[in-house]
């Protein structure tokens, strides 16, 4: 059915070529292509816009209310997975839903955006990594929880498969995974799900955002090029390394990933100032006992000044104190501050 369906498709195309003059059809021909060219860049651009940041208190209790778990949304741990779950929803759902694995346009054209979903996407990771490894387990011998042992793995899956299976899919199988571990949490007909909001815990997961965060500084500040003196080694003497670098390298980003870093670090700063906020809720307790409250909002500042319009068509990268803009410089110095007051938090966490 489909080879004859085929067949009287092809043979109206040849009695519609036969009866157009030959200019004529490269006209149509070019007009067609004209008009899809300027829809596709029109659906590209609207697919280019970053998600708005949300509420997350307004979202938490909105979303307790619906649930019929209005009475558990101060519960420890409700808040954390509640806005993972937005995080999740939105990285598939914003217009043009999940665009790193496109393979046709106008995604197949869009570099901003996938990038964007990138920094979002590593930020899910670990915290579906450190809900798995510390904040569910009381101690390094208990079990891991089920549903958390589902998490990590979804989120952790290939994020440029388009089918067989599809990225989308997977990641939807964990916000599935995450629900459930969230109303086990609240269920007080169910003890074997634990949201254990300790310091160590939260010192543990910090780390893993101080790591990610200097990583982000380093390739933004390289947008001009700077000269590294290696440090690997500095402190231990009896230190070794399995290959030699020179003791004085040239670090630059690449031109052509300038505007990738930036994207990355902006989803990165989206997702961390929502996390951040819940974090802040559901570690009540643990930051007022070390007085690291006003610490922590300190971050969520530095992270949202990220977050400002870019009314500039491209990415600029001038020179360090030259005549034009250096977006990278500006995104890197917010990150680096946010880095340094994290690193400031972690040591306050860590004190008796």
């Amino acid at each position: 059915m489909l080879k004859q369906l085929g067949a009287k498709v092809a043979d109206q195309w040849d009695n519609l070529r036969d009866r157009l003059p030959g200019g004529l059809m490269g006209k149509a021909v070019g007009g067609g292509l004209a008009v899809y060219l300027i829809g596709a860049a029109g659906v590209g651009w609207y697919w280019s816009q970053e998600p708005e940041p949300f509420s997350v208190a307004e979202h938490v209790r909105v979303t307790a209310e619906m649930n019929g778990q209005a009475s558990d949304a101060t519960k420890v741990g409700y808040a954390t997975t509640t806005t993972m779950i937005r995080i999740a929803e939105t990285l598939l759902d914003k217009p043009g839903g999940y665009l790193s694995n496109d393979r046709f346009p106008p995604g197949l054209w869009l570099d901003n955006i996938p990038n964007w979903e990138y920094g979002v996407l590593i930020q899910l990771r670990d915290m579906s990594r450190s809900l798995r490894k510390d904040i569910s387990r009381s101690q390094s011998q208990s079990t891991e929880d089920k549903d958390l042992t589902i998490v990590e793995p979804q989120f952790n899956f290939d994020s440029n498969s388009w089918i067989l299976p599809s990225t989308e899919g997977e990641y939807r199988q964990g916000i599935k995974a995450l629900i459930r571990y969230r109303d086990r949490l609240v269920d007080d007909n169910q003890n074997d799900a634990q949201f254990y909001a300790r310091s160590d815990n939260l010192r543990n997961w910090l780390m893993d955002v101080e790591t990610r965060l200097g990583s982000l500084s380093q390739r933004l500040s390289a947008s001009v090029g700077k000269s590294q003196v290696n440090i690997d080694l500095a402190g231990d003497p009896s230190a070794e390394q399995s290959t030699r670098k020179p003791d004085l390298q040239q670090v630059k980003t690449p031109w052509s990933e300038i505007d990738d870093v930036f994207y990355e670090a902006r989803g990165t700063a989206w997702a961390l100032i929502h996390i951040l906020k819940a974090v802040e809720t559901d570690f009540q307790g643990v930051l007022k006992d070390k007085n690291a409250e006003v610490s922590l909002r300190q971050i969520i500042r530095e992270l949202e000044a990220t977050q400002e319009p870019l009314w500039s068509p491209m990415i600029l990268n001038g020179s360090g104190f030259g005549m034009f803009a250096n977006h990278s410089l500006v995104m890197a110095s917010y990150i680096s501050r946010a880095n340094a007051a994290i690193i400031d938090l972690r040591e306050l966490l860590s004190r008796g």
